[in-house]
């Protein structure tokens, strides 16, 4: 009979601590005591978190790399708006040709870095649309990197996340403070052109960071014709980010790398439309450990007007 009574009481304990810990949790949850869990945040040489922005604003060069028409609508106070397309050779005859949208010669590369104020020895922070955009900032960041310079950055969750953190908002840019500027070379360490990459394709695992619909054949923004790069991986410049726009943690994006059928020894050379998502995926690449990769910048446009394809 005792040993009946202290196993009833036993399961009675049992019950109410079990019955306890939801009750409890709610009640805190409802008195707002209860922290919601928070997603790894990623960490890289080239990102920073918008608190960054916020705190270190009169020291640095803010530039929305969105452009004027998105800057004229709302931009982030005293930033800067320039469009990849304007340090690119995208005057130089028409998409698909040879060395249309890669990077400038140095010498107009240097006037327009100089007119822009994006001086060498300056702080310069890209913001854009995050998983929204085409990663514009990405692109520029990996232009400027390449051109030499060593202080740039990107934020971490773009405009929006500038916004959230309570930096002021204007409509149109600011005017820049022209600076002299002089590029002597561009390393080609993270570049790579069609001829190039054709010679030794089967060295490399080619990654398309377009969308679904792209990869599958779908002609969206006037290629030559629809499909992919032969055996390309597919891994979505979206895929990158969770969905408040900022990056996923660099444990969840070497694990999706990895899944892909990347490892960090192999020769990667990542493309999209014209270079753009893929030169941000490029720095993510390499931030994650994946340092032999490359951002071929012709990308599908030119690929497609001259090669075969899938």
């Amino acid at each position: 009979m005792k040993k009946t009574a202290l196993f009833l009481a036993l399961i009675l304990t049992i019950g109410l601590v079990g019955c306890g810990a939801p009750q409890e949790k709610a009640e805190r949850e409802e008195k707002g005591e209860v922290e919601e869990s928070k997603a790894e945040t990623f960490s890289g040489k080239y990102i920073v978190e918008a608190g960054y922005v916020k705190d270190n604003l009169d020291n640095l060069v803010l530039v929305d790399a969105r452009g004027d028409e998105a800057a004229a609508k709302e931009t982030i106070k005293g930033a800067v708006p320039i469009m990849w397309q304007y340090l690119a050779t995208c005057e130089d005859g028409a998409a698909g040709d040879e060395n249309w949208g890669c990077i400038l010669d140095t010498k107009r590369l240097s006037e327009r870095l100089g007119e822009k104020g994006l001086a060498k020895d300056k702080e310069i922070i890209l913001f854009a649309a995050s998983q929204e955009g085409w990663g514009d900032d990405g692109r520029i960041a990996w232009e400027l990197i390449a051109a030499g310079y060593e202080n740039v950055k990107m934020v971490d969750g773009g405009f929006a996340a500038l916004k959230s953190a309570g930096l002021e908002t204007a409509k149109g840019g600011s005017e820049p403070e022209k600076a002299e500027v002089v590029i002597d070379s561009v390393d080609t360490a993270h570049t790579i052109n069609t001829a190039e990459l054709k010679q030794n394709y089967d060295d490399y695992k080619v990654v398309d960071v377009r969308a679904d619909e792209e990869y599958d054949g779908d002609t969206l923004y006037g290629e030559a014709k629809g499909g992919h790069l032969p055996g390309a991986i597919h891994i979505r410049f979206t895929d990158l980010f969770q969905d408040d726009g900022k990056l996923k943690g660099n444990e969840e994006l070497v694990s999706l790398f990895e899944g892909a059928g990347l490892s960090k020894d192999d020769q990667i050379v990542t493309y999209c439309t014209a270079g753009i998502r893929s030169g941000y995926m490029q720095l993510v690449l390499e931030m994650c450990g994946f340092e032999n990769s490359r951002n071929y910048d012709e990308s599908y446009y030119r690929w497609c007007a001259v090669e075969e394809v899938e």
